[in-house]
């Protein structure tokens, strides 16, 4: 997965990835970060190659399933109006209590809301625009699902977002999350899936930010 786009370089997601952790320089001053996937790597990542260089944003870019109630299907594209956390904290006999609940986080660390001039830029881009949650196990079946989109108002689920936003909060930068649907989420068995094409369509989207950001 190519995740957390420094506003200094990226590639169109081509045949040879980056390794991880480490800046590749592109044209029009963007640099390409392979963080991994998951909350760790992500947050890990961006924290250790912006302590290093300096950058004015990040931008959080790879696939994600599309949550029960969304109007995205797959291989479209949606960007994030905020990265939430959506499974910090604690399963209860009475239901999901989030950190932020338990008064172990403030409320607003549990989403990280787009820098408003990048969600003007990028919003050319996507076909929705909306809460994207970020997950630690993925929805794999329908009640799970629909628990992580009531929670959240997400539209799409992936496994980096928010870690990357917090971090890029953090040591002030911009931040903004761009994600295309490669699979539906829900029982396993019944979900749809279409990665090669999602990535292409991610490839595509990487090649066309250097001329918005």
């Amino acid at each position: 997965m190519l995740d957390g786009l420094g506003e200094r370089g990226t590639d169109s997601c081509g045949a040879d990835p980056p390794e991880p952790w480490e800046p590749v320089g592109a044209d029009r001053g963007l640099e390409l970060v392979l963080t991994g996937v998951g909350k760790s790597a992500a947050g890990g990542a961006i924290g250790q190659v912006a302590d290093r260089k300096r950058y004015r944003g990040v931008l959080s870019l790879g696939v994600a399933g599309a949550l029960p109630g969304s109007p995205a299907g797959l291989l479209e594209t949606v960007l994030g109006a905020r990265s939430v956390l959506a499974d910090e904290g604690v399963q209860t006999p009475e239901g999901f209590v989030s950190l932020a609940q338990m008064g172990l986080v403030a409320g607003p660390e549990m989403a990280i809301e787009t820098d408003r001039a990048w969600l003007d830029r990028l919003g050319p881009l996507a076909d929705h625009v909306g809460a994207i949650a970020t997950v630690s196990t993925c929805s794999g079946t329908d009640p799970m699902a629909r628990r992580v989109e009531e929670r959240t108002g997400a539209l799409a689920e992936a496994m980096e977002g928010a870690a990357v936003g917090l971090a890029a909060r953090r040591l002030g930068l911009a931040f903004a999350e761009v994600h295309v649907i490669s699979n539906t989420t829900g029982d396993r068995p019944a979900q749809r899936w279409d990665l090669p094409g999602a990535l292409r369509v991610l490839g595509a989207l990487a090649a066309r930010l250097g001329d918005v950001l």
